[in-house]
């Protein structure tokens, strides 16, 4: 296998984050590993690193709101494949993940050896499962919502985000570092393509795509 250019991994656990590095670095000994610990920081890392090989995402990084994240990533970044590695186990959680545009779905509670083969598999344009999964036939309940919250700008899915955690347009102006005036025209978009009237019925429809706490087996 030729290695990869350059891998982001995003997860805000440090021990599992050097634990798995230190690994595969040694494994990917010419690859550059670039490191984001909040959406915020993988943001920022995947504009500026949009020709990665890969994206290894938390579902529960700080800011992701359950699989919101990976649709807007496979919306907006659609060149770079997405393996979720998560302490969720459950079949839902992986069915849905591999819905909604995953490449590969590896439990934290996964060796790393076996991390580093899912990981060249999918570098080989393979989709990786854990062997416990059993597909069934697809629950589209959520793929609606889902094909929304992907039509947001990026700009849009970040303000969108500082509704779901309450901040107020003042704040989120002042953050952004535009006018209160910009983020109430960007709120009537959003509201728009999700079809809802208000940002609580923003927050109500995104929390569809949530994961509940139930499904940690760790």
């Amino acid at each position: 296998m030729i290695q990869p250019e350059k891998i982001i991994i995003a997860d805000d656990h440090p021990l599992f984050r050097q634990a798995l590095l230190n690994t595969l670095k040694a494994k990917l000994t010419q690859t550059q590993w670039v490191e984001a610990q909040t959406i915020a920081e993988l943001e920022q890392q995947l504009s500026e690193n949009s020709e990665s090989d890969l994206l290894l995402l938390d579902l529960n990084i700080p800011g992701a709101h359950g699989f919101n994240t990976l649709i807007h990533v496979r919306n907006h970044f659609p060149q770079i494949p997405v393996v979720i590695v998560s302490a969720h186990e459950d079949q839902d959680t992986i069915a849905k993940a591999i819905e909604f545009g995953a490449a590969g779905f590896i439990p934290k509670s996964t060796s790393v050896e076996i991390i580093y083969q899912a990981i060249v598999q999918v570098l080989m344009g393979d989709i990786w499962l854990p062997e416990s999964f059993q597909m069934n036939a697809s629950n589209e309940e959520h793929a609606e919502i889902a094909e929304r919250v992907a039509s947001l700008t990026q700009q849009q899915y970040r303000i969108l985000m500082m509704f779901a955690q309450g901040m107020l347009n003042k704040q989120i102006a002042y953050d952004l570092n535009v006018s209160e005036a910009t983020i109430k025209a960007h709120a009537t978009a959003i509201f728009r393509k999700l079809n809802v009237r208000n940002r609580t019925q923003a927050v109500i429809a995104i929390s569809q795509l949530d994961i509940h706490d139930s499904t940690i087996t760790e």
